[in-house]
């Protein structure tokens, strides 16, 4: 039945794919008394029942009989339903502003005889009109429409990334400026309490659970900012908790919150906060990944912080270097502070700039206040902070025109070829 194949063409293309289109004509019949035909085009795609549908219908160009209409973009699905061999109708017609459009002349042609405009090639029909081809014995046309230029976009999905082998790679930033209160007193954010795990340990579980799911490996690289280390204490913007720099990677949420547990009581709270310096750092190793041209790692900072960022400044720039870069930030802001520059940063309400009024390329930053999420489920909190992973990620390789590695999608009856 008609339903079947259908629904099999749409499976197997997904829909994930948009065709843009640059049509012109020449030598149009002029149907016009004392002007030029006042022409435009429209594409109609044939049904299994032969029905038409309309497609798209170009602007119209005024008083010319060679116009050049305007590229337009349509989904192959509406095109052709995803099936290259389908009928299509084009029709030129001259506009009359009564709605009383004289014909000029029609064509066949179907998406596969399109393609052939890929590239630098040019094709093109005779338009016809079926009246005076019957009439007029020398009728060759009634002018001739050519497509200067046809383009496929595949889209993909966040799950065809995934499954492509695209592996998403999480770090861990953990804020331990003094503002977080000394952890031996048990209003401190830190408090090192036996029975019960602290503002830090909460967020960073109930958030790290929900992001583990992502991580095939289980491995989260966890860095610590704002603190005097040993041996030498000096301050530190981006250490690893597990205090070993050639390998930061932890064993899943329950390695990062025992690292974090054994560096709290070695280490000394101090400030400020600046968190460019660990943006950068994640940023070094996206930029290396994205030399490999495709889409094999992307990243995601997870910084947990109490609030107030010294460094908003370089923030921003740091922000704005990074959405060219295959990550995203995550910022959880844990405690009560006032997080008002947070709001800023998450690009919500409005273009987060740099300094120099450098917009961002895409929006990389989400910010979650944890109080919000204290008492709601972990799904609830999964939700907002997961929630623009995989649309960030599909602009980010959209933008590039990475394909996924491996598409998975490729079966061999598949319909329509994906262009090399």
């Amino acid at each position: 039945g008609r339903l079947s194949s259908q629904v099999i063409s749409e499976e197997i293309s997904g829909n994930n794919g948009y065709v843009e289109l640059a049509f012109r004509a020449k030598k149009l019949d002029d149907k016009d008394l004392f002007s030029k035909s006042d022409p435009f085009l429209e594409i109609y795609r044939i049904d299994d029942d032969r029905s038409e549908q309309l497609v798209y219908r170009t602007e119209v160009v005024k008083n010319n009989l060679s116009p050049i209409w305007e590229p337009f973009k349509v989904s192959l699905n509406s095109l052709c339903s995803c099936e290259e061999k389908r009928k299509l109708r084009c029709v030129v017609w001259d506009y009359d502003s009564r709605g009383k459009h004289d014909f000029i002349g029609e064509f066949y042609t179907t998406f596969e005889e399109m393609q052939k405009a890929m590239g630098e090639n040019k094709v093109q029909w005779d338009c016809m009109n079926p009246k005076y081809k019957i009439k007029k014995r020398n009728y060759k046309n009634s002018g001739v429409v050519v497509l200067l230029d046809l383009k496929i976009h595949r889209v993909y999905s966040f799950l065809d990334y995934i499954m492509g082998g695209c592996q998403i790679h999480f770090t861990v930033a953990i804020d331990f400026t003094a503002s977080n209160g000394d952890p031996r007193n048990s209003c401190s954010l830190h408090y090192i309490n036996p029975y019960q795990p602290n503002e830090y340990l909460k967020a960073l579980v109930a958030v790290g659970e929900i992001c583990q799911d992502y991580d095939s490996d289980k491995k989260f690289s966890a860095l610590g900012f704002g603190a005097r280390i040993p041996p030498k204490y000096e301050v530190s913007h981006d250490f690893a908790i597990n205090f070993n720099p050639d390998n930061d990677e932890c064993e899943g949420i329950q390695g990062v919150v025992e690292s974090y547990q054994d560096c709290l009581p070695k280490i000394q709270l101090y400030g400020p906060t600046n968190v460019a310096p660990i943006i950068s750092k994640v940023a070094r190793v996206a930029a290396d990944e994205e030399r490999t041209k495709e889409a094999s790692q992307y990243f995601i900072l997870l910084i947990l912080t109490d609030g107030v960022v010294t460094d908003m400044a370089d923030t921003r720039e740091a922000i704005v270097r990074a959405s060219y870069l295959p990550m995203s930030i995550i910022i959880v802001g844990v405690g009560n502070a006032d997080f008002t520059d947070m709001q800023i940063l998450d690009g919500d309400d409005g273009i987060l700039r740099s300094p120099r009024g450098e917009p961002v390329l895409r929006d990389i930053v989400q910010f979650v206040p944890f109080r919000e999420f204290k008492n709601a489920s972990p799904t609830a909190l999964a939700k907002c902070v997961l929630a623009e992973v995989p649309k960030q990620v599909v602009e980010y390789y959209s933008y590039k025109a990475f394909p996924p590695r491996c598409p998975q999608s490729e079966t061999p009856d598949s319909n329509l070829s994906s262009p090399q």
